[in-house]
């Protein structure tokens, strides 16, 4: 899985804070195995440098494969907390999504169990 992370130009990211998110996301994802060929993060400064409020924005987009892109946004007061609630709400929309393909009404068939006759 390729994991790229871009910035706006009102942001400094530090090499400490992409590992960081980097690896939260790896690790949060890893279940999905091979499902996802690759993600982007797109964070950005809403408010341009100026004080306060849940200004950082985070867009993590994942490309699973054969099928098309799904996203989700998050924002908070810094660019980490933004990322880790992004990344969250990515695992959840991706349990949802692979969940029903691979669980058919949440059990297996009783079809093709043999029927006693008493």
């Amino acid at each position: 899985m390729q994991v790229h992370l871009h910035s706006d130009r009102n942001l400094d990211i530090n090499a400490g804070l992409i590992e960081r998110v980097e690896a939260e996301l790896r690790v949060a994802v890893a279940r999905f195995g091979d499902q996802i060929t690759r993600v982007e993060i797109h964070v950005s400064d809403e408010n341009a440098g100026k004080a306060g409020g849940l200004d950082k924005r985070c867009v993590v987009e994942a490309r699973p494969a054969g099928q098309p892109p799904v996203a989700v946004t998050h924002h908070a007061a810094s660019v980490y907390e933004a990322c880790s609630g992004a990344v969250d709400r990515l695992v959840s929309m991706l349990d949802s999504k692979f969940g029903r393909s691979d669980d058919r009404k949440g059990g297996d068939s009783i079809r093709h169990l043999e029927v006693e006759e008493g």
